[in-house]
């Protein structure tokens, strides 16, 4: 199927230039001549998009950016052609594509695999320079479209676009590969290689500004606050799609109109070269804000202050009876129980207290930090001035923030930001000398849930979207501090991940490539089922072992160590496992196939959101290498990232797709519903499931756990702890 893109060539100059295309060249050049000579400028920013599913006027782009943090999705439609894009807004001025598209017809009648081609590309943009909104100054933009698939799409760009006046907007540009195969003007950085497609999957680096260059430009204009009309002269010749009879460009002009719906949706539609008809709709959300109002949750308990001069420390004449102690910590645990806050013990003094809590409820640990402070106040003896919260988690104690009663009482209502530069935050260990009293059922503890599951395939090109829907039953029990048994069992009631049929024909171990099968005999299945250590072996480590059934295809033994510094952006971490893959039907049988598989790992928070993550070792199929991953995250929980694997097997080896990469994103469900969760759906979208640079999923590995309650997370979190 992918010899064919091997031999492809563009077809060039089928239109003959003309003055208009003279002009913009001449226009394009000269807005970038001076595009770096004013020094204040402005972003020109739009939430539309065109058929590439990136920021632009209809099939061609534009140097406008969407809004810092947008994440779109759209789906364009015309002829034979369909178009399935996701794009995230990085920075300000970078941006990010994948692109699923269909083409009916590629392909001549009885091809093996079908006649459609389904068609996974990347883009990426980056806008050089912003508009100067009141001089003569255009935003500028560079992109490469299609820089790393097949190159059905291959082509790179420079753009300018200038506000003409608060409603009009003018754009030009050249354009390299496709977006330079109509009305050429000459190959200024020498000719263009033909595609060298391989296993396809990896950068096309010398295509890139190579072979014919040709103008393209256009005009957009904003009626009213919903409706925009656009016209624009293209640049693509369409010629693959021409020689295959998909459709046949009469012109090279578009026409069309964007309606905004409502905020975030707007359909589109055009009349494309002359000869087509097409249509888009567009999706777009900004995980900066939450998608539901705030504030849903229930209120906080109001902080109870002191006022009495007894009130204010003097009096400690309770200490002398016993049972005020246990009354104290059983009202506060009833009190925090139902904020979702589990007071797991808790040691009184005359002059303070230090409470253990797991947030059970909050995705951000400061709003869990500050509801307990506030309980405490109302249930705390008067004397009693200095308040140390434990956070905890399976066990473990994370981090301890000290904070005085009189700074809660006088700053309830000043900015978070003026308690936090008051509060002390440190490591848990080596520092408390009490002893703090278990709370009374605490642990062991179960926890249980029925809940319904999906699970999607996505790009199998026999059919690209399967899935199953059906219900999971979750269970976990904490026997003792730091131990825990859990597992999880599934049971299907629709779908057709079943009816996968490719079989794999990779020439690695099928440790991944299999995974059909499991789909295929394991109803019911059981998930995982483990039993967990958790401990801290020493000032800044945290270490977890786990046994048993560890995910869908693997079970054996884990066992992971971790340095994180409560200050620190910077951690070290360490894991080795030794796993079976499991029988087909995922009950308690497993294969003869085996492997010790680590990694080591280093993570770094860079600020802004932006985490970054690199992993060193051994992978599943016995292969060694590298993983690099670079996420950004929201303080309401959204994150999106992207990460690639680079390993010893070759591309051949691997197959499709040369090498592992894929896009995550995590959406929680508080940020959607505006109730308080901790639950989020995690969703990784891959070209392929291949064998090469496949790691084992193991629940429970410790950064994610222990960083929430660093010093970094809970001040990026912090504004929500009067919340």
């Amino acid at each position: 199927m992918l010899d064919l893109h091997k031999t492809r060539t563009w077809q060039v100059g089928r239109l003959k230039p003309s003055i208009f295309r003279k002009g913009v060249v001449v226009s394009a050049l000269m807005l970038g001549a001076v595009s770096a000579t004013a020094l204040f400028a402005d972003a020109l920013l739009t939430g539309r998009t065109n058929l590439y599913g990136t920021p632009g006027l209809i099939d061609m782009p534009s140097a406008e950016s969407a809004p810092d943090a947008q994440l779109s999705f759209s789906s364009g439609h015309f002829g034979k052609t369909s178009r399935n894009t996701l794009t995230f807004q990085i920075t300000p001025r970078l941006s990010g594509s994948f692109r699923y598209s269909a083409l009916r017809g590629y392909y001549p009648p009885g091809f093996p695999d079908g006649e459609t081609l389904y068609d996974r590309s990347f883009d990426l943009r980056f806008r050089l320079v912003d508009e100067e909104r009141n001089g003569w100054r255009p935003a500028v933009a560079i992109g490469l479209q299609d820089f790393m698939g097949t190159g059905i799409y291959s082509g790179e760009y420079v753009v300018a676009t200038k506000t003409i006046t608060d409603r009009l907007h003018v754009t030009v540009g050249l354009g390299w590969g496709r977006l330079g195969s109509a009305g050429g003007i000459g190959s200024p950085f020498g000719a263009r290689p033909p595609l060298d497609f391989g296993e396809g999957g990896k950068p096309n680096f010398d295509q890139w500004f190579r072979g014919p260059v040709a103008p393209f430009g256009g005009i957009g204009w904003q009626v009213n606050d919903r409706l925009a009309l656009v016209a624009e002269y293209s640049s693509d010749a369409y010629a693959e799609e021409e020689a295959r009879g998909m459709f046949r460009p009469r012109l090279p002009w578009n026409f069309g109109a964007k309606y905004q719906i409502r905020k975030g949706i707007t359909l589109s539609g055009y009349y494309l070269y002359g000869s087509e008809v097409g249509a888009q709709l567009n999706f777009a959300i900004n995980p900066r804000h939450s998608g539901a109002p705030s504030g849903n949750e229930p209120a906080p308990l109001p902080v109870k202050p002191r006022t009495s001069a007894a009130a204010l420390g003097w009096d400690t004449s309770w200490t002398a009876d016993p049972d005020t102690a246990r009354g104290v910590q059983k009202a506060a645990a009833e009190a925090l129980a139902r904020d979702g806050i589990l007071l797991t013990a808790m040691a009184i003094g005359p002059r303070s207290t230090e409470v253990h809590i797991e947030n059970r409820r909050y995705l951000a640990q400061p709003q869990a930090i500050g509801r307990t402070a506030r309980v405490l106040t109302r249930a705390l003896p008067d004397s009693v001035e200095t308040i140390t919260i434990v956070n905890i988690d399976h066990g473990l104690p994370i981090s301890r923030i000290t904070l005085k009663r009189r700074d809660i009482e006088l700053l309830e209502n000043a900015p978070a930001a003026a308690i936090l530069s008051r509060a002390r935050i440190e490591d848990s260990t080596g520092i408390a000398n009490t002893t703090p009293v278990p709370t009374e059922g605490v642990p062991p503890r179960l926890v249980w849930s029925v809940a319904p599951y999906t699970i999607f395939s996505l790009f199998d090109p026999d059919n690209p979207l399967r899935g199953d829907a059906g219900l999971r039953v979750r269970a976990s029990y904490r026997f003792a501090p730091g131990f825990e048994v859990s597992g999880a069992l599934r049971k299907k009631l629709i779908g057709n991940l079943d009816d996968i049929t490719r079989v794999s024909d990779s020439t690695l171990p099928h440790v991944r490539s299999d995974a059909y099968l499991y789909f295929r005999e394991g109803d019911p299945a059981l998930e995982h089922l483990t039993v967990s250590w958790y401990a801290r072996p020493g000032r800044n480590l945290y270490s977890r072992m786990t046994a048993g059934y560890l995910e869908q295809m693997y079970g054996g033994v884990s066992g992971e160590l971790l340095w994180k510094p409560v200050d620190s952006r910077l951690a070290f971490g360490a894991e080795i496992n030794y796993v079976r893959q499991r029988d087909f039907d995922q009950l308690f049988g497993f294969q003869d196939y085996g492997v010790v598989t680590g990694h080591v790992s280093a993570y770094y928070i860079f600020g802004n959101g932006f985490h970054g993550q690199v992993d060193i070792g051994r992978y599943l199929a016995g292969d060694w290498g590298t993983t690099i991953s670079l996420n950004r995250e929201f303080a309401n929980g959204w994150k999106i990232g992207a990460y690639a694997t680079f390993t010893n097997v070759s591309a051949e080896e691997f197959g499709e797709g040369s090498f592992d990469k894929g896009i995550r994103l995590t959406i929680p469900f508080g940020a959607l519903t505006g109730q308080p969760s901790r639950a989020s759906s995690k969703i990784t979208l891959r070209s392929l499931n291949r064998d090469g640079g496949a790691r084992l999923h193991v629940d429970g590995r410790l950064y994610e756990r222990v960083r929430e309650s660093h010093r970094p997370d809970l001040e990026e979190r912090w504004g929500r702890f009067w919340r």
